[in-house]
């Protein structure tokens, strides 16, 4: 999957960045309160990770003319803007970060590449119905995977399981769209629509509230 942007509508748009493409003279945009956070990272990759996931939703916020405001984690590690107005989330896997912004509503987004070993996993975040549909198809496992990671991030708190707590509706190869909901919860039950992007190995999934 190649470094792109797509506005999604006026109020949101995601960005996918490739890490070692990310410049050492592209961090001029950050808050000194981020420029801090960075300072602070001792591992290369790990600086690159954070840079191109912060280029990222510079390049999203760009694409529907908003400003960067800066951004801080709270104590469920959950993404948030500094001037307290719109919503984000980030997510990074070998070689690429990407990020989601929407100026209203909470979202969540994941990338994951296809592996054959996601299958030997399934038992541990799907239920019995879900391992059914899916039929021990990597692909599908993955997406899977990817849509629950995305509510995940979306709903916004620690303490959710992704297999007793995030219900996926049967779907099938080149859906575009999973039905999903959190349930069984101290909070409200949510229901979720998750769009799906398949890019040879490489799976993306977004969700907004």
């Amino acid at each position: 999957m190649q470094t792109k942007i797509e506005k999604i509508s006026a109020l949101s748009a995601l960005a996918i960045n490739n890490i070692q493409e990310v410049s050492e003279n592209e961090v001029a945009f950050l808050s000194f309160r981020e420029k801090l956070s960075l300072s602070n990272i001792s591992h290369v990759e790990k600086m690159k990770e954070w840079k191109a996931a912060r280029l990222a939703i510079k390049y999203a916020l760009d694409s529907i003319s908003l400003p960067y405001p800066g951004f801080y984690k709270d104590e469920h590690g959950k993404s948030h803007t500094m001037d307290g107005y719109g919503y984000v989330s980030l997510t990074h896997t070998k070689g690429l970060a990407a990020a989601i912004f929407h100026k209203d509503m909470p979202v969540g987004i994941d990338l994951d590449y296809v592996r054959e070993k996601i299958v030997r996993l399934g038992p541990k975040f799907l239920t019995a119905s879900e391992l059914e549909f899916l039929q021990e198809d990597p692909l599908l496992y993955t997406i899977a995977w990817s849509a629950k990671e995305s509510i995940y991030k979306c709903q916004g708190r620690k303490g959710i399981s992704l297999k007793d707590n995030i219900l996926l509706k049967p779907f099938a190869l080149g859906d575009k769209v999973i039905q999903g909901k959190v349930y069984h919860t101290d909070f409200s039950d949510h229901f979720y629509q998750v769009e799906v992007q398949v890019e040879g190995e490489m799976v993306l999934t977004y969700t907004i509230w």
